[in-house]
């Protein structure tokens, strides 16, 4: 599997930077990077620390992944984004650090890790006691999201560390969400069309098949048919709902009223984010 040589890369950097603690931490304290679980094999996990070891009075306060939203990642581009980790200790801050695992248990079952490229956290003071502490990490679907059984839930292993050495670790302190990319297209027809006439609606909803590095159909999903006049802003409710087939197509029919814009509205499930097709235009006489 392409993540296991992703994987293998970044646990050599992490024993690395055990290594290099002298250099790393100027304070002498190891650093978190290298507490964190070793991801030199994906299957199966091999865990370098206990579940949720903690020394001293060092607290987590909140963690934030993606500044709260959804990672969404679709067949060829990066998804570049931040886990931020506020915590305090009596002694100050000296490090923040998270990664993302999925899997049932982060010891000897874990199938897909998002882990970051630096040794430690970028960390902003605000207080003598507190910070918050970022690290940057790539969801990349010819690397570490190779195969659709990632989508859906993850959790977060998120470390803080004081400056007198006391650190604090959670294996799963929250969890978030990776999805699949979506795409949802519309077609009304005939165009233009006589008012009381059949106008008949199609489309597609497709998503990312990190299995296959395509997008492919979304199959047996509800999707709502709206339409908004030309002379509003605003979509009314959905007129009707409409399953997609075996391929992901969808087709339906309505009557023909006045001008205005037709489009297909996906709400979305745990693993594919909501999506809405742009509006297509029906001229009616």
């Amino acid at each position: 599997m392409r993540i296991r040589a992703t994987v293998a890369a970044v646990s050599g950097a992490l024993a690395l930077s055990a290594l290099a603690v002298p250099a790393a931490q100027a304070d002498g304290h190891g650093s978190l990077a290298s507490k964190a679980p070793s991801t030199s094999k994906i299957t199966p996990f091999t865990g370098s620390s206990p579940a949720d070891e903690k020394v001293g009075d060092t607290k987590i306060t909140s963690v934030t992944v993606n500044g709260g939203d959804d990672i969404v990642v679709g067949i060829s581009n990066k998804k570049i984004f931040t886990v931020t980790v506020t915590a305090s200790d009596p002694s100050g801050i000296n490090d923040g650090y998270a990664m993302l695992w999925h899997g049932s248990n982060i010891d000897d079952d874990v199938d897909g890790a998002i882990v970051p490229d630096a040794e430690t956290g970028t960390c902003t003071a605000s207080g003598a006691t507190t910070a918050t502490c970022k690290v940057t990490l790539v969801a990349d679907p010819k690397e570490n999201i190779y195969s659709n059984i990632l989508a859906g839930t993850w959790k977060v292993w998120a470390g803080a560390q004081g400056n007198d050495g006391d650190y604090v670790i959670t294996d799963a302190y929250k969890t978030a969400r990776v999805q699949r990319y979506a795409r949802l297209t519309v077609n009304a027809s005939p165009e233009p069309v006589k008012k009381g006439k059949t106008i008949t609606v199609t489309g597609l909803l497709s998503r990312a098949n990190w299995d296959t590095g395509k997008y492919a159909g979304y199959t047996v999903q509800p999707v709502g048919l709206q339409f908004r006049k030309k002379s509003s802003s605003t979509y009314t409710s959905t007129l009707k709902t409409v399953k997609s087939d075996s391929k992901g197509n969808l087709k339906t029919t309505t009557t023909a009223t006045v001008d205005g814009y037709f489009r297909y509205n996906f709400a979305g499930t745990s693993t594919t984010p909501a999506v809405k097709a742009t509006g297509d235009y029906v001229d009616v006489q």
